[in-house]
Order: structure tokens, then sequence, then C-alpha cells
């Protein structure tokens, strides 16, 4: 068993304020685990003769099974951990969301959170904001006119304000006529929203269409009220 590791990925999950994916994870990991060799050491090898163009080959494949050897023990100290904190009843919990791993308090016991931050002020979306959100969330990358397509109506106003909090990114352009400006959704819409992937999403028995007469996207949550986003 990893136990140090699993207290290290304690630390870091405690530490950090935005959920932590596998890749920042093993970034922060890798030079901690792997061993460091002395000054004498690193002088021979830096005058050691430099590989054959195979063997460099060979090291490749070699470095990428110790990576996933390594990512395979994150996964399974992480799944550990989590397990520790569920099957104790602990007021905190470790939820994968935006594809990551981050704290949170349990369920059970947001009746008294919410009561921490009931004088906190939440903000709100536009309905015409929440419908081009959703519409973005299922279709994307999507464009500005397809949005206003399937609404009947623009999609500026709501495209600045979902750009300014960050539920949204321009995502490249489409390559047609114009090139017009993709969007898509940010791992912060995933976070705020609960979610781990995009496959996460509800399931709708009529998905968003693009075409005409569509007055609104999915029926979705209006009010987004969580202690990440009381100050804004």
């Amino acid at each position: 068993m990893d136990i140090q590791l699993e207290k290290i990925l304690e630390a870091l999950l405690f530490a950090s304020d935005e959920p932590l994916t596998l890749r920042r994870l093993r970034e922060i990991l890798k030079p901690e685990t792997a061993p460091a060799g002395d000054a004498t050491q690193a002088a021979a090898e830096e005058a050691a003769p430099q590989p054959s163009a195979a063997a460099a080959n060979a090291s490749a494949a070699e470095d990428s099974g110790d990576q996933s050897d390594f990512d395979g023990r994150i996964m399974k100290a992480l799944e550990t951990v989590k397990a520790k904190y569920a099957d104790s009843g602990s007021p905190v919990v470790i939820l994968e969301v935006a594809e990551g791993w981050q704290f949170a308090t349990n369920p059970k016991y947001a009746v008294w959170v919410k009561k921490l931050y009931k004088n906190k002020t939440s903000f709100r979306l536009s309905q015409a904001a929440m419908e081009t959100l959703a519409i973005i969330a299922y279709r994307q990358p999507i464009t500005r006119a397809e949005i206003e397509e399937i609404r009947g109506v623009e999609a500026i106003a709501a495209l600045e304000t979902l750009l300014e909090r960050n539920f949204i990114r321009t995502a490249g352009r489409k390559e047609t006529v114009g090139r017009p400006i993709l969007y898509a959704t940010t791992p912060e819409f995933m976070r705020q929203f609960g979610l781990n992937t995009l496959k996460d999403l509800p399931v709708l028995e009529e998905p968003p269409a693009s075409s005409a007469g569509h007055e609104s996207g999915p029926q979705t949550q209006e009010t987004i009220r969580t202690p990440n986003n009381e100050q804004n």
C-alpha cells in the first residue's frame, strides 16, 4: 500500500482550491518519486556516449510504461483515500469533478453549510444565459449563429455573460465562410455544476436541434449558489 502517497494526495487535495487532474498530480508528484542521483552520477551520465536512435526509442517506450504504472499508483491511492472518507461517514468527501478530484462537504450536511453562506450574495444567470449555456453544453463546439438559430433570438449578451463567468470559452473557428468563432464549456462550468465529464450531462429525450423556431434549450437550474462562487 502507498500509505505515504495517500497522505500526500490528501494534503494536495486539501490545499487546492480547484479540482486536481491526473495530469496535474503527475506533474507535482513525479519529481518527488523519481530517485535522485548524486552530483558524481549526474556528471558521469552527462559524459557518457549518447545512445543510438534505437536505444532512445526503447528508452522512451520504457518511460511510457513507467508513466502508466505511476498513473496507476496515483489512481489506486486516490480510490483508497476516497473510499476512506466515504465509508467513515465523514462530513467531507472527495468528489470527481471537472475531470479531477476535490474535497467537498458531505451532502448530508448541506442544510448547515447553506446557513453559513445565507448572507452571501449569490449570482443569478438570466433565462437567456441559461438557455444559451445549455445549448453550448450539449452541442459544443458551436457558433453564435447556430445558437441564435436554435433560440430564435440574438445571443451576444448571453455569450458575454457566460464568458465573464468563465462558464464558456472560445474553441477556435469553424472552417466555413467567415470562419466564425466556436464556443465550448470550461472546467469551471463542470466544477460548478458538479460534472466530472460532459458524459455526466443529463440525457435529453429531445436534444437541442439546429433548426429555427426553438425558443429555449433544455430545462436547467437558474440560480447557482455554491461556496466557491459566493464572492462573485
